[in-house]
């Protein structure tokens, strides 16, 4: 759905001296093409993965001066413009989940299909692994996460499994896992809904990363970055994180004026305008092309007016 993002960002980002920030860097694809379609912009790129920025690095230098690299994660992103000096930026793009490479390196853990130590961390220079979480998080906080995180439904038939084997011998890896998953749900748990091991999976890399917590201050510091006339625009790719950006996404876009005011003042009037309608999907064209792209749900919107008085 780069396309569709790219189009969204267009009337904000074809001005000159316009500034976007890609939040989530990863390999530097999206940057690049931001910086390709939009020859006058600057482009920040933001990202937690040491071994991305430097990647993203050598593949965005062609454009010299036009890229500031920023090792950060998206949650600091008014700290990240506030130590660069820049109030306001016309475009903000938001490309959720695990990037294509965290999820092709065998040793990061974050894939269920293949052996890899149980780590997920997406910086892995700081943080707890996801093999510490399953070692040492308390049966219940657990069962909290499976549910929360990974809508998981067996969670504590999972976590039941994980405690008794864990006490044997602690995990250290990924296949382990995904067999004890395996083997602890009921054959018509596991008869739908794809690889059975994909829920716990989700649910350990959220809570190793921080993810939705990171979301819920990043998608308001966009919203509060974000210039008159500029544009956000978002990939998610659970229900989770696309409910949080569509509830700010929907508050900003919404009167707070008391009701049966005849003339509603500036000040209660929205601050945000939808450009989509509701979640957009990707065609079968994006689907067949990448079939990554199958959950990903699209929204943007645009700032009309300053804060509230």
């Amino acid at each position: 759905m780069l396309q569709r993002c790219l189009d969204l960002l267009a009337p904000a980002l074809e001005r000159p001296g316009a500034v976007v920030v890609d939040c989530t860097l990863g390999l530097g694809g999206h940057s690049e093409a931001l910086l390709t379609r939009f020859p006058e912009a600057h482009l920040i790129g933001l990202d937690r993965d040491k071994e991305a920025l430097r990647l993203s690095g050598e593949r965005l230098a062609p454009f010299g001066d036009r890229v500031t690299l920023v090792h950060a994660i998206y949650a600091d992103l008014a700290e990240v413009l506030d130590g660069l000096r820049i109030p306001t930026v016309q475009g903000i793009l938001f490309d959720l989940g695990v990037s294509s490479m965290q999820l092709d390196e065998a040793d990061r853990g974050f894939a269920y299909a293949q052996d890899a130590p149980l780590d997920m961390r997406m910086d892995q220079s700081t943080g707890i692994s996801a093999a510490e979480v399953l070692n040492t998080y308390a049966p219940g906080e657990l069962v909290r996460i499976l549910r929360q995180y990974g809508e998981e439904k067996q969670a504590k038939r999972i976590v039941s499994a994980v405690v008794r084997e864990r006490d044997k011998e602690p995990f250290t890896n990924s296949a382990r896992l995904v067999e004890l998953i395996r083997d602890s749900l009921p054959q018509a748990a596991k008869r739908t809904g794809g690889n059975p091991a994909k829920r716990t999976f989700q649910a350990l890399r959220i809570e190793v990363n921080g993810e939705l917590s990171g979301l819920e201050r990043a998608i308001p510091a966009a919203v509060d970055r974000i210039a008159v006339g500029g544009r956000i625009a978002v990939l998610s790719y659970h229900s989770l994180e696309d409910r949080l950006v569509k509830q700010v996404f929907a508050a900003g876009a919404a009167s707070t004026a008391p009701p049966g005011l005849p003339v509603v003042p500036e000040k209660y009037q929205p601050k945000l305008k939808l450009l989509t309608r509701g979640a957009e999907l990707p065609t079968e064209e994006e689907i067949a092309e990448n079939r990554r792209a199958a959950p990903a749900r699209c929204r943007g919107v645009e700032r009309i007016r300053e804060a509230r008085l």
